[in-house]
């Protein structure tokens, strides 16, 4: 006999979808969230949802389709992802907006010039903007999605970590709780991912912490990996190891950027031949793989007139923590071009070189290799970055270092359900978020890629649980 129909297993994103979907499609529901209130991580991001073919992209006369999705999210992630499972995510991102959209999320169908303006932004590198904005954020997501909760009879258990699940005949068949066997005809992990577990990234996600101390995690503090135990406990398969999400940012930065700040918009990013080799502007879909090609390491250079232009109200980026820095010995500072290059062991010709041309090309309007205009002017810029002369001259060590999200979970297919390493499905067991692996990949294909993959299968698990 059952003691509730079906079981939940984190309150973030994934697991209050799940459990408002499996609420709605009849069954009774029980949601087991180890932190001391719900949200998760989804609480703490901005909030950006991908989706395609959405009433707030036709709103504004655009174009847009689950199949083109689907096909850019296929070509970004060089097509070793499973088809029929990312076709299932690409297919149901746009109904769960409209989903959310009906519970309450407001996102306005106006243009967006960032992931905190609502409305629709550039989520990537994709040609038709798909990116989401919902108004209050992350935030305002989970309370629309607790409230449904509460509306649909949800039986939530807040500061209760799951310790183990039941598995009968090779069928998952509740879960033990503090101490306390609780049965169900079906268990969603939706516990997050292993983001704050060191050995767990030592083991699943080990470019996380070739940062070193520069490593700093922006997700939420049950991120623990729960729910590879709960794999192993089951027998299923994993996918996606190796594979996570670190932004590149400075190593000064330790929070959000909207916390800690933006560096100046006067500046170049030179690799170790003093050579300048990306637009610095570029989508953290791609630009986290474009500084590993240079090595994983590179500089942010600017001038004394970039740096006393910086706004204050922030922790980290401001004129007098970047001060701090030089004096410190930390941020790297110098007289001249040339001493900056000795500095930090570049070629002073390159630099100088390098200098020159970007003084000649983006302040006067145009950027001929990178194309940086194009991506500022998407980001709502109305005036070009100043030139680099005016000494002193900086160089901020910048690397990707903040670590968003793991993407090594436990396999699901198309309907969310778990499979063990024959490829079977795992009788009553799902998974979706993080915990749910095979919809993030080797890219992430922009932001709101992990918002909208938490949500949409998080309510493909439940409608499935329930049945």
């Amino acid at each position: 006999m059952t003691d509730v129909e079906v079981i939940v297993i984190g309150g973030g994103g994934a697991g209050l979808s799940a459990a408002v979907s499996a609420a709605e499609n009849g069954a009774s529901v029980l949601l087991f969230e180890s932190e001391k209130e719900l949200g998760g991580s989804t609480q703490l991001s901005a909030g950006l949802f991908t989706a395609a073919g959405t009433s707030v992209q036709k709103g504004l006369g655009i174009e847009d389709s689950a199949e083109r999705f689907f096909q850019h999210y296929m070509d970004l992630n060089h097509w070793v992802l499973r088809p029929g499972l990312v076709s299932a995510f690409c297919r149901g991102a746009g109904p769960t907006l409209e989903w959310l959209i009906g519970l309450g999320v407001e996102i306005p169908a106006k243009v967006s010039s960032n992931a905190h303006m609502p409305g629709l932004c550039q989520a990537g590198v994709e040609d038709v903007w798909r990116g989401h904005v919902p108004k209050d954020q992350g935030y305002g997501l989970v309370q629309v999605l607790a409230k449904a909760a509460r509306a649909n009879k949800v039986d939530v258990v807040l500061n209760t970590r799951v310790q183990r699940l039941i598995v009968e005949d090779g069928r998952v068949a509740g879960v033990v709780a503090d101490d306390l066997e609780v049965r169900a005809n079906a268990v969603i992990v939706a516990s997050g991912g292993f983001a704050q577990n060191r050995e767990l990234l030592a083991k699943y996600y080990p470019a996380a912490l070739r940062a070193g101390d520069d490593l700093f995690v922006v997700a939420a503090e049950g991120s623990r990996g729960d729910h590879l135990g709960f794999g192993e406990q089951a027998g299923a398969a994993l996918a996606g190891d190796g594979w996570g999400l670190l932004m590149p940012t400075a190593y000064l930065q330790r929070l959000h950027h909207w916390q800690s700040g933006f560096p100046p918009k006067s500046r170049i990013y030179v690799n170790e031949h003093g050579r300048r080799f990306m637009d610095e502007d570029a989508s953290y879909a791609v630009s986290g793989g474009i500084i590993d090609a240079q090595g994983g390491t590179v500089w942010s250079v600017f001038d004394e007139r970039a740096r006393l232009s910086l706004p204050d109200g922030y922790a980290h980026w401001n004129a007098q923590v970047v001060a701090a820095e030089a004096e410190a010995g930390c941020t790297i500072r110098a007289r001249s071009l040339e001493e900056l290059a000795g500095k930090l062991g570049v070629p002073p010709a390159a630099l100088t070189a390098t200098v020159r041309r970007w003084n000649e090309q983006l302040p006067l309007g145009e950027d001929p290799e990178f194309l940086r205009h194009r991506t500022l002017a998407n980001k709502g810029s109305t005036e070009n970055p100043g030139p680099i002369g005016e000494p002193p001259f900086y160089a901020v060590r910048t690397l990707p270092a903040e670590l968003v999200c793991t993407h090594a979970g436990l396999e699901i297919d198309e309907n969310a359900a778990v499979r063990d390493e024959n490829g079977d499905v795992i009788e009553g067991l799902f998974a979706a978020g993080e915990a749910g692996a095979g919809v993030l990949g080797l890219r992430y294909v922009g932001g709101g890629n992990a918002v909208a993959n938490a949500l949409t299968m998080g309510r493909i698990a439940g409608r499935n649980a329930a049945r």
